[in-house]
């Protein structure tokens, strides 16, 4: 039986695919958890309060499994393995369809890790759990498109 979390995170990709397919990229909003593994970069001080908007377009190579996305980004000029668990996605947006998909995530509970994945295994983003989500924390989008 499906949870109402892998409901939503199903959701999500289903979403982000088919913004991808039908405009050629797709925007999330990733909040600040010690699961996201954004290579050695990690989070800024504005990206833990925040959270991080990234671009994806058809043409890369990344996958979306039960877990998330993993994927090589370049920040600057500096490739980085990228581990991003779908629970941690609070967004999916298309500026040129203009649309949006936003979680709201104020009476979740915290994600509850076993023990046994508390530990940070080589290579591998730490397992702990969630922060708790801050109201603060909306992205506003503008939609509009800059005439040339």
């Amino acid at each position: 039986m499906e949870t109402p979390d892998t409901t939503l995170n199903e959701l999500k990709k289903h979403i982000f695919h088919a913004f991808l397919q039908s405009a050629g990229r797709a925007f999330i909003l990733v909040r600040y958890s010690d699961r996201v593994l954004l290579g050695t970069r990690g989070f800024t001080a504005e990206e833990k309060e925040n959270g991080i908007i990234l671009v994806f377009n058809s043409k890369m190579n990344f996958s979306w499994d039960e877990y998330g996305i993993t994927v090589t980004l370049v920040f600057g000029t500096s490739p980085q393995r990228c581990s991003i668990p779908a629970d941690d996605i609070t967004a999916v947006y298309s500026p040129e369809m203009g649309a949006q998909f936003v979680v709201t995530l104020q009476n979740r509970k915290p994600l509850e890790v076993p023990a046994e994945e508390k530990t940070k295994p080589e290579g591998e983003g730490a397992v702990g759990e969630r922060p708790r989500e801050s109201p603060r924390n909306v992205i506003q989008v503008d939609f509009t498109r800059k005439k040339k």
